[in-house]
Parts: structure tokens; C-alpha cells; sequence
């Protein structure tokens, strides 16, 4: 049930306590310029809820009793977010504050032979992770999932080229059976992008082309600080019109010189000249194709993702010499590599089942979304360190 009293102040109060740490009421009524009675009635409401505890005092040296002092209760519930692919499945879980408690990496579902098979292993997944930091179902409180298709406000997939078996299949509504908790759904790419403008490399940045460059390409688009879904809710699947040389059915990339991308990456390091014209070729008709885009939405950042971003310097470098050519403007767009890599779409998922159920998570409806603060690079654990989830999400 949602906090009712006064709801505003309830949740600056909370917003304030989970983004800066534990206060007294005196702190809070100056922080937020609002009447000590008021936060009174808003730690009364937020304690009833459960959403803040009692902090360790802190003695000022004065005489007299110390002030009491709250924190906000970030272990009080559990936020999920899946990224689901053909070659990894990978679970994040969230405390109310934002901060990532774990990680993992799965085998994806590529193996399994039909689609309730898909989608019964990404749930066993999610709940072997919960049990595995001993998290107790009652404790989630919504779940975010990130998909490769074209996907409805409900959950459901409109169409799926990568998991063609979900094709017209309310997958929102089957994880909400399986979980008990609200579920926002969305294309993987949308919510990758989602994710480095919420807390990777396009932070601040409120208008942002995410082109995911692997098996496909796909955009994911940030127009004003939220992201462009478009009436159809296929706002960025592009890669076949933008992107001249695709696959005119599936979208995929194709390699002459070796069988993938990261062969011919490696000849063409190695001196190959066979390698290194098709390569040249490639970024060619990559920056062709992120001109047209650019020339389409002018945003302010050009974001690299997906599996060739690990390319690093070796795509980003000639891509950015190219670009200008292709766009003949008396200005530049920064491009820049994704700082998420293979992370980011979870994440993204995470940030997007805040954004969408911030009411039923916290109980309160003006809530906004907290930082995501993801676990440090080494503390990252993975049940399948071989998977890499480069296909294209879209």
C-alpha cells in the first residue's frame, strides 16, 4: 500500500535519506526547507512503511541526549534485472538504494529446445541468484528484463528475430506469475542505452545515439533524458536501413575474410591487407550509416556499444576520422565507447523497473529512480566466464 501522508514531502524525505545518508529531522527540515512538523510526518509515515530505521547517534559533545538520527532501509527489498540472450542470460540484483548486491552470468538460451523451455531457464536463473546471497522472494519488489525484440508497453513481444519462439508472447505477464512482483519488459538495446545514460559514459547527456555494433546493429535512442520508444515501440530497429551490406532478413553481419569479427580484427592487427580493406570498408559504410542517423535526431553524444566495441581504439579511432566526411558539418559529435560492455542492458534493466514501478517498490508514487552504483570490475562474479552476449538485442 502506497504512503498516503503528505506524499511529496514522504518522498523528498526518502529521496534526501537514500541518496546522502542518515539524518536527523533538524537536518532534513534544513536540507529540504521544509517545517520540522512536516518531516515529523514524514519519518512517522516512512517508519510505518519500513523504508527507513534508526541510525547510530552521533554525539555532538554537547550535553543532553543525542538526536536521533534515520537511515534510509536500502536491504529492505530487492530490485531484479535480466538481460536475456542467446549466448548469456545475466542477473542483477539491486537493493532499494540502487546499489548492485550481485551479479552473474548464465548460459544463455540458445540450448534450450522450445520457448517455455526459454523462458523456464531464465527464471530457475534468476532465483538460483537470489538464493545464492540468500534473498528471500518476499523481498522482491519488481523485476526488469531486457530482451532482444520489439516489445509492447505490457510486456508483450511484439516480434523476436533472435528468439523467434517469443514472437507474440506477453513474457511480462508470464514473469509475473512466476515472481509475484511487478515486471517492466523492453529491448535490450533501448535499455542498454538506458543504462550509460543513467550511469555510464552519456551521464548528463540528455540527447544520445546507442548503436550496438555485434552480430547486428541496433540503436537505442535518449530524446530529452528518456528513451524514444515510438508509437510501434520499434524506435531504433534500423540496422537494415541504416546499415548498407547487412543480411536483408536477419540483419546480421557478414565477413568475407574470416568467419567473425574478432578473426578479421585480429588479421588485420597482424598486417592482412585482405583484412584491413574489409575493415576500412566496414567503419566506411559504419560511419555512413551513423551519419545518416545523426543527421536524422543531431544529438548530442554517439554512443559505441555492443561486441565490436571491444575493438576499442581499433574501431573507434578510424570511425571517428570517418565520420566527419560522411556528415560535412562545421561541427563535431563526440563518440564515445560504452563504459558498461556486456553489463549494460542488465543494468539497464534494473534502472528501468525503478522507473516504471517506483510506486510499488517504494510505496511511494514521486519517487525517482536512485543512482545505480554497479559492483567494481573484480568483485564481478560469473557462473559461465566463456559466454559472451554479443548478439544484437534488437
Amino acid at each position: 500500500m502506497a504512503v498516503n501522508s503528505p506524499r511529496s514531502i514522504v518522498a523528498r524525505s526518502a529521496q534526501q535519506l537514500r541518496d546522502t545518508g542518515p539524518a536527523t529531522v533538524n537536518d532534513l527540515s534544513r536540507s529540504l526547507e521544509i517545517s520540522r512538523t512536516s518531516v515529523e510526518n514524514a519519518v512517522t509515515a516512512l517508519g510505518d512503511s519500513g523504508l527507513i530505521v534508526d541510525a547510530p547517534a552521533q554525539n555532538g559533545g554537547g550535553a543532553g541526549r543525542p538526536a536521533r538520527r534515520y537511515s534510509f532501509h536500502a536491504a529492505a527489498g530487492t530490485v531484479v534485472g535480466v538481460d536475456i540472450g542467446v549466448a548469456s542470460v545475466r542477473v542483477v540484483l539491486a537493493d532499494l538504494a540502487g546499489a548492485v548486491i550481485v551479479q552473474r552470468s548464465y548460459p544463455g538460451v540458445a540450448e534450450q529446445p522450445d520457448g517455455a523451455s526459454k523462458l523456464a531457464a531464465v527464471i530457475d536463473d534468476v532465483r538460483r541468484t537470489l538464493s545464492d546471497v540468500a534473498i528471500p522472494a518476499s523481498k522482491l519488489r519488481a523485476v526488469g528484463v531486457s530482451l532482444p525484440g520489439i516489445v509492447d508497453d505490457t510486456g508483450r513481444v511484439t516480434t523476436s528475430v533472435v528468439i523467434p519462439e517469443w514472437s507474440g508472447i506477453d513474457i511480462g505477464s508470464q514473469l509475473r506469475q512466476a515472481f509475484g512482483c511487478p515486471v517492466a519488459v523492453d529491448n535490450g538495446v533501448r535499455l542498454a542505452a538506458v543504462a550509460e545514460h543513467h550511469l555510464g559514459v552519456a551521464q548528463l547527456v540528455d540527447d544520445v545515439i546507442y548503436l550496438s555494433v555485434g552480430n547486428r546493429i541496433a540503436m537505442g535512442l535518449i530524446l530529452g533524458g528518456r528513451p524514444r520508444r515510438g508509437i510501434h515501440n520499434a524506435a531504433g530497429d534500423i540496422g537494415r536501413l541504416a546499415f548498407r551490406g547487412l543480411n536483408s532478413e536477419t540483419g546480421q553481419i557478414s565477413w568475407r575474410t574470416a568467419p567473425t569479427a574478432a578473426e578479421v580484427f585480429a588479421l588485420a592487427r597482424g598486417g592482412d591487407a585482405a583484412a584491413q580493406q574489409e575493415l576500412d570498408g566496414f567503419i566506411d559504410e559504419l560511419a555512413h550509416g551513423i551519419a545518416t542517423l545523426t543527421m536524422t535526431v543531431d544529438p548530442a553524444m554517439i554512443v559505441i556499444g555492443g561486441g565490436l566495441s571491444a575493438a576499442h581504439e581499433q574501431l573507434l579511432d578510424p570511425l571517428r576520422a570517418a565520420l566527419p566526411g560522411h556528415l560535412g558539418l562545421p561541427f563535431q559529435v563526440p563518440l564515445a565507447e560504452a563504459r558498461l560492455g556486456a553489463e549494460a542492458a542488465a543494468h539497464g534493466a534494473v534502472v528501468h523497473a525503478f522507473q516504471r514501478h517506483a510506486a510499488e517498490i517504494y510505496g511511494i508514487d514521486d519517487m525517482p529512480a536512485p543512482p545505480i552504483t554497479p559492483l567494481p570490475v573484480e568483485s564481478a562474479t560469473s557462473e559461465n566466464t566463456t559466454a559472451e552476449n554479443t548478439e544484437e538485442k534488437q
